[in-house]
């Protein structure tokens, strides 16, 4: 009987030790510079563009996240993101092209623990690498700087990511700034909820585009496997002429692997 009773008790402190896990991958995944090694796919649909507003888009990004151990102190964080994306109606001149978009490759090095007053942060470069097919996207080689600055205390997260490339390559000129203002909280559940905006701001034809997302996701174990799961809305504050206008949508799916 009293093995039975400790085996008991192992069993209904199972789900409980499970959901502190899942709720602290939660948070680190609130975080673009933590010590995880993740595979986010994710789903993006925006529209209204072109001259009529009739312009559809659609693409996943495929953002690897992969921490290097430098040594007892600091890591090297690679962030990738790859689109393949679909387009109706976007780029004059185009009814349809489906293809590779451009690559941003960053790499953050960043303290392995927050430093003073709990700040986590990352610096280091970032290239564009010119992966483009079926002129998606201006396919050039760019370079530039990136950085993340970031606090998380309790179940809040709220920190600030950008970027900034020029164009090395080609015929025409780029010069972006990528501005990442986010803010998460995560329940004891494993449920978060994250809000942000990915503005960019282009100085060669001086036009905004600021998007706010408003993503609701859960992180669970399938099979052995740490999965998060995510779904938003979009809203257009700003755009270019012919850019996306009005209500966007997202969903991610996201392949944890902890140490």
């Amino acid at each position: 009987m009293r093995y039975t009773a400790t085996f008991l008790a192992c069993l209904a402190a199972a789900p409980a030790a499970f959901a502190q896990s899942a709720e602290d991958l939660a948070k680190q995944t609130a975080n673009p510079v933590a010590n995880l090694v993740s595979a986010p796919f994710q789903y993006n649909y925006n529209s209204g563009f072109g001259p009529d507003g009739d312009g559809k888009q659609s693409y996943v990004n495929f953002q690897p996240v992969i921490p290097f151990s430098l040594n007892g102190n600091w890591n090297l964080i690679s962030r990738t993101i790859l689109p393949l994306v679909w387009n109706d109606g976007v780029i004059p001149g185009e009814d349809h092209q489906f293809g590779l978009g451009t690559t941003t490759q960053s790499f953050f090095l960043s303290p392995k623990a927050p430093t003073a007053g709990g700040l986590v942060w990352g610096a280091g470069p970032a290239f564009l690498i010119p992966t483009a097919t079926d002129g998606i996207a201006d396919d050039e080689w760019g370079a530039g700087i990136t950085g993340v600055a970031l606090m998380q205390t309790g179940p809040w997260t709220v920190g600030m990511l950008g970027n900034h490339l020029w164009s090395v390559t080609g015929d025409d000129d780029i010069s972006s700034t990528f501005l990442q203002p986010f803010l998460s909280y995560t329940t004891p559940a494993a449920v978060s909820f994250t809000l942000n905006s990915e503005s960019t701001y282009d100085w060669v034809n001086e036009e905004w585009s600021v998007p706010i997302n408003g993503i609701v996701s859960k992180t669970t174990m399938i099979g052995g496997q740490a999965v998060q799961f995510g779904v938003g809305a979009r809203y257009w504050l700003d755009s270019p002429d012919a850019g996306p206008d009005g209500w966007g949508a997202r969903a991610v799916v996201t392949f944890l692997f902890p140490e």
